[in-house]
């Protein structure tokens, strides 16, 4: 069974717009904030342990507007990233329990 994915998607300067993908959501100092990725990046089916596909990740803050029900992304303040990333790297540490970087260790991992 497939889970149910969230998206967003956002403008760049150019106008173009680009579809990311929400990983999950998290609580730092009563402010939200989302982990998204890039939805239509490559997906990596090589079988190398130093594989070369990286995947940009991206710490967004989350504002809720709760008079219009929405959710506004923005950019974290710089002197916070360094916690935010750190935050972030613990739960993928956590996420990847056999050690393969697959981050989706447990009962679904093809790597165990």
């Amino acid at each position: 069974m497939e889970e149910e994915r969230d998206f967003v998607v956002f403008t760049d300067d150019d106008g173009n717009d680009f579809e990311l993908d929400i990983l999950f959501y998290f609580e730092h100092e009563n402010k939200e904030y989302a982990v998204l990725i890039d939805a239509e990046g490559e997906e990596c089916d090589c079988e190398d342990e130093d594989c070369c596909h990286d995947t940009d990740v991206y710490i967004m803050q989350v504002v809720v507007n709760e008079a219009d029900d929405t959710e506004e992304f923005i950019s974290p303040a710089d002197e916070d990233m360094e916690k935010l990333i750190e935050i972030v790297q613990a739960k993928f540490d956590e996420d990847d329990e056999c050690g393969c970087g697959c981050g989706e260790c447990g009962s679904e991992c093809e790597h165990k």
